[in-house]
């Protein structure tokens, strides 16, 4: 399977302690140009704490929108680029759905706030 940008699987996403973690949706945030090449994956947490959700480095994801439905997530969630971990490409599945272009743009703008880029 070949991932895309965007595309949003369940994996066990670590915990930042070092324990094993949970399984939860996450979306791949790494270029395409990487997604085949590397067996890892950089995936970005999803979480439906919406406590954040007005914090630049958080994406909100609406599922009663048309974008928010083709995501493939069961409740409003929302994706931290705070927690970004680097998993294997193998274990991100099932995949449920993708980010549209619109919340892919909005979701650099993210990654820049999380990350310091400008």
């Amino acid at each position: 399977m070949t991932l895309q940008r965007g595309d949003i699987g369940v994996a066990r996403f670590p915990h930042t302690a070092g324990a094993r973690g949970k399984k939860r949706p996450v979306v791949v945030v790494q270029a395409d140009t990487y997604n085949g090449k590397v067996r890892s994956v950089i995936v970005a947490e999803v979480t439906t704490n919406l406590a954040d959700a007005n914090d630049p480095a958080y994406l909100l994801i609406d599922i009663s929108t048309p974008d928010g439905k083709a995501t493939g997530l069961l409740h409003n969630s929302v994706v931290s680029c705070l927690w970004l971990a680097s998993v294997n490409a193998d274990r991100l599945e099932p995949i449920l759905g993708k980010l549209s272009d619109a919340l892919l743009s909005k979701l650099d703008d993210c990654l820049r706030a999380a990350l310091g880029l400008p």
